[in-house]
């Protein structure tokens, strides 16, 4: 009996983790090795559908800047964007950080199928976002200003630390909200950590691969003076950086927090064997 009351006085793991730690591990294995094994139709339409989503949330960006020059303001707008996301189970590139890499860590996939992922996921959400963008310049052409406008700060953009630090952050900000709503318990409180790394990502004009994508492209649509080619220049540097912020920041440190856990897991796929 005095060893069932210790043992609900430390919690129900034997990893030297809080319960919610554990809890929250084996959610983004299990999430992550799902998300692995899709098939490339799977992989294609579920990044094509998040293109079509985020894009949404830029609308409704560009909608709420044109009204008001806040950019904060403009940032809580996009939010939509990312509870669409969230609520549609669809797929964004900088968003497949932290559960997939985990997953593979763990031993549940292998990096072929990460890389799959990625590079199915970025180029779907790239197309669907270009199709939504080039709708609703022409549905709204009076958003086409503003769209030039804000795209001009990234094609304009030179690579310097500061940019290096606004991609970075970028990426970095993205993965923490994955982090939270994995490790939220409810929708409600999953919808509350979009709704944060919407207004620090784009409120504060962080440089995110996709969603200023989508405003580049919204500019190109509206007939900016750049093209494909300055977004190119833009676009490459970014991707990257936000990588390396998603994954040596946040992907990083909740990999060493969860270092027994990844080895009891990789365990298990061994007996499994």
């Amino acid at each position: 009996m005095a060893g069932d009351d210790a043992r609900s006085e430390l919690g129900e793991t034997d990893a030297p983790q809080e319960d919610e730690v554990a809890l929250a591990f084996d959610r983004i294995v299990s999430q992550g090795a799902q998300r692995l094994h899709r098939t490339w139709r799977e992989v294609l339409t579920t990044g094509l559908a998040g293109g079509l989503e985020v894009g949404v949330g830029v609308l409704a960006l560009l909608a709420v800047y044109a009204e008001t020059g806040s950019h904060l303001l403009a940032g809580i707008a996009f939010s939509v964007g990312f509870i669409a996301l969230l609520l549609a189970r669809s797929e964004l590139f900088t968003e497949g950080f932290l559960v997939p890499v985990t997953a593979v860590v763990a031993g549940r996939a292998g990096p072929g199928q990460l890389a799959k992922l990625w590079a199915g996921t970025l180029v779907a959400n790239l197309v669907g976002g270009w199709v939504v963008m080039w709708i609703a310049v022409h549905a709204l052409p009076e958003l086409g200003t503003t769209a030039i406008e804000s795209a001009t700060t990234f094609v304009d953009a030179p690579l310097d630390l500061q940019s290096v630090c606004l991609a970075f952050l970028a990426g970095s900000t993205i993965t923490l909200m994955t982090r939270m709503q994995q490790g939220a318990e409810s929708e409600g409180g999953k919808i509350v950590a979009a709704v944060a790394g919407a207004f620090v990502l784009a409120g504060l004009v962080l440089f995110h691969s996709i969603l200023d994508s989508l405003i580049v492209f919204a500019g190109i649509h509206a007939g900016g003076p750049f093209g494909y080619g300055d977004w190119l220049a833009w676009f490459w540097y970014v991707t990257l950086l936000n990588m390396a912020g998603g994954l040596l920041v946040v992907t990083a440190l909740r990999l060493v927090r969860s270092k027994e856990l990844i080895e009891r897991e990789r365990e298990d796929v061994r007996s499994g064997e």
